[in-house]
């Protein structure tokens, strides 16, 4: 599959996009927010796959739509905050399906994923504008969200499917668990969306590098990630790393292989630390100096002959060593505050339960019309085949692990290279495909989807 959108019908969904208040977090004007953001991405992640013409890119930097996408990630992650665990607790909430419930959740993730594919671009960056400032602060509060989780051994340990968070639409604590969940995800794709952001800091405002630097002191946090690696566990003497969204074993000869989120980490903290417009802000306090000296025994041969560019950083951190701390930098900078998070915040304060009531009554429990309208729009978007054609891996048999051809005709979970290793497979499938199968017809039938 080449192109999910023509250019023309991605312009028109990008043109369509705007803010939406928190209070409509969820109502049909949303909804349709969140279709045309999920299929920009999907198209997106297309693009990036295939290297070609990234012209979403294009059109969201030319309709000046960083600035929307992130205000809209922005809103989700503050009514799940703040609207989301009241609604959870009113008695009278008892939603005729989880399934809109669990859409809100997803977005923020779809547009981080967004932000992802497109800010690897420095014109990307240079139309966040002032937006810029609210999606580092955004990057800092998931990445210090992660550092802490990690630190305290709390890490996801399952793969998450399509079939798997289906399958767990049951109830409203269900959807809880699941957001809990998804922010390692989110957290994940923050720190790509942070370095990103740093490759091009000299086209940045010097208050945007000095919040990153003083105001939130990335680079210390970007140490404890080093040095705790939540991408990275061992559990019963094997070790995994998530990648691409799953947990994989990883070979015994491949152990010191850098992944994707080690050199984004990496990378980062190259940016933050060499590039003179950092340097000339960084405040080298003995603090700081005793944290960023921790990252020498990680930096290895193996690890710089992957990198080369760490050894520059190794230098950098050998001369620290031997260096008396500066005295504290004095310099005139005006601010910048997170306008985007703030305007929110100051605008709902005080009003997150009337939020929520409102959204019991109006938009999370619509009339079996607007039900089906919209689980036929959210079934069209979340076709299983156009999610699959964004996977790079190719489906494995579930028996013998070879290339999958066909797909179980119940479950649509698993995959088969032919016929003999599925019967061979079922008496080890059936159980799952019975619960999979059950959960995605009890759903088509809360949302009246006929099959």
């Amino acid at each position: 599959m080449d192109s999910l959108l023509i250019h023309g019908e991605a312009e028109g969904f990008i043109q369509s996009l705007e803010k939406v208040a928190l209070r409509d977090v969820g109502s049909p004007k949303w909804f349709r927010q969140h279709e045309y953001t999920e299929k920009l991405n999907m198209q997106a992640i297309l693009h990036a796959n295939a290297n070609q013409e990234e012209f979403i890119k294009d059109l969201i930097v030319s309709l000046a739509k960083i600035p929307t996408l992130v205000h809209g990630m922005i809103v989700v992650e503050i009514w799940k905050q703040k609207v989301f665990p009241i609604l959870c607790k009113l008695q009278d909430f008892t939603p005729k399906s989880t399934f809109p419930l669990y859409m809100v959740i997803h977005h923020e993730a779809t547009i981080i994923n967004l932000l992802e594919t497109i800010m690897y671009h420095k014109e990307s960056c240079e139309a966040a504008e002032d937006a810029v400032v609210d999606l580092v602060d955004y990057c800092h509060r998931k990445l210090t969200l992660l550092a802490g989780r990690c630190s305290r051994g709390e890490f996801p340990t399952e793969d998450r499917t399509l079939q798997t968070e289906l399958s767990e639409l049951n109830s409203v604590q269900d959807l809880q668990n699941h957001s809990s969940m998804l922010e390692f995800d989110i957290s994940l794709k923050a720190l790509s969306v942070l370095r990103y952001i740093t490759d091009h800091v000299e086209s940045l405002n010097l208050s945007v590098v000095t919040r990153m630097l003083n105001t939130h002191n990335l680079p210390c946090v970007l140490v404890q990630l080093v040095d705790h690696c939540p991408w990275s566990i061992r559990t019963g003497g094997k070790l995994k790393k998530y990648e691409e969204g799953k947990w994989r074993e990883v070979p015994a000869e491949d152990r010191l292989k850098m992944t994707k989120l080690d050199g984004q980490v990496w990378i980062a903290l190259l940016n933050l630390l060499l590039k003179p417009e950092c340097q000339r802000k960084y405040d080298l306090n003995n603090f700081n100096k005793s944290q960023l000296l921790k990252l020498r025994g990680f930096l290895t041969e193996v690890v710089i002959d992957q990198l080369p560019n760490l050894a520059d950083l190794q230098r950098f951190l050998s001369h620290l060593a031997v260096t008396d701390t500066a005295p504290p930098k004095k310099y005139l900078i005006i601010e910048q505050l997170p306008e985007i998070w703030n305007d929110i915040i100051a605008e709902n304060s005080g009003k997150w339960k009337a939020i929520a009531k409102h959204q019991v009554l109006k938009v999370f429990n619509p009339s079996e019309c607007e039900l089906r309208e919209q689980a036929n729009r959210l079934a069209e978007t979340y076709n299983l085949d156009v999610m699959e054609s964004l996977i790079l891996d190719k489906p494995k048999c579930g028996a013998c692990g070879a290339v999958g051809v066909k797909r179980c005709s119940r479950c649509q979970g698993e995959w088969y290279c032919n016929r003999e290793c599925q019967v061979k497979h079922w008496p080890k499938h059936k159980i799952t495909c019975q619960m999979i199968a059950e959960a995605t017809e009890k759903l088509q039938k809360e949302l009246n989807i006929k099959k």
